[in-house]
């Protein structure tokens, strides 16, 4: 057909003349379809049973955990080695860097694993916390099928792994796919303490170097946000910390980098913040600037 013929060159021309393709003949980028079925493997992992059809068969817990736990490993690794090498070519190494990437990968992998248990008892914490927070809930098992905000959770803190250790993409990748599941859009760099509860979720932000304690419940509409976004700001402290305790009700905004919720706090409803409060203070919207 004439007209797509013509199509067909035009994308051609855009190709060379835009770029934004994965250029062949150089390490291809990390898949979202992979990265996806991985996290699916990760929350098996980290829930056994809750994510199949059929009843688990605890006699074979063991077999089916090795295996699950291998098929993991080697769809992560090859993923993994992707983005060292990306990182490689972004910071302009020659191609003899990239002799170590699969190695690299394979030591990444193998202590991300390592961390399984640890994060499994995070996630215990969190769940408590939900339990303990919400009385609409009533049973563990409710909140792992079903709540939204758990599995933002979840996945942060999966993602943040990867951040930590500066690995391109995957963290990013991560944090962006529950957020189209959830509308809960976390960070992975932001540092959560444990036993956190979000409540509802729907349109939570909570930026890259928003600081969490222990024990903080937030709802649905709440920005952890910075006062500007100017890009030579990168690399600088940009958004809140909330320390242990505290409270923040729907459709707050909490912004800058300067800015600290002390603990034990509790923010009302659609209150907009650019200020430190200390512990124990009641913000609401008609009292913003006094604090009590």
């Amino acid at each position: 057909m004439p007209k797509l013929d013509k199509c067909i060159d035009a994308l051609l021309e855009s190709y060379n003349s835009r770029g934004l393709m994965n250029p062949a003949g150089e390490a291809n980028l990390p898949s979202r379809q992979s990265i996806e079925n991985i996290l699916q493997e990760l929350t098996e992992l980290l829930f056994p049973g809750f994510g199949v059809m059929e009843a688990l068969d605890h006699n074979k817990l063991a077999l089916i955990t090795a295996e699950r736990v291998n098929r993991a490993a080697r769809s992560l690794e090859q993923e993994v080695e992707k983005c060292v090498a990306f990182g490689l070519r972004q910071e302009g190494k020659g191609s003899e860097s990239f002799r170590g990437c699969r190695a690299g990968a394979e030591i990444m992998v193998g202590v991300f694993f390592s961390k399984l248990p640890e994060i499994r008892a995070q996630l215990d914490l969190d769940i408590g916390a939900i339990f303990k927070g919400d009385p609409a809930v009533k049973s563990t098992e409710e909140i792992i099928l079903s709540y939204p905000g758990l599995e933002a959770i979840m996945v942060h803190r999966l993602a943040n792994f990867f951040w930590m250790r500066n690995i391109p993409l995957i963290p990013r990748m991560m944090s962006e796919i529950v957020h189209s599941k959830t509308g809960i859009d976390i960070h992975p760099g932001a540092e959560i303490g444990e036993s956190f509860f979000i409540d509802h979720g729907t349109g939570v932000v909570i930026g890259e170097t928003s600081v969490i304690g222990k024990n903080v419940k937030i709802y649905q509409g709440v920005t952890l946000g910075a006062l500007s976004v100017k890009k030579e700001l990168a690399g600088k402290k940009r958004h809140p910390t909330i320390e242990d305790d505290v409270t923040v009700y729907a459709g707050a905004t909490i912004l800058g980098g300067d800015t600290i919720i002390g603990k034990g706090s509790v923010i009302g409803g659609n209150v907009w913040l650019t200020h430190s409060v200390p512990p124990g203070s009641k913000i609401y919207v008609n009292q913003a600037n006094n604090i009590h």
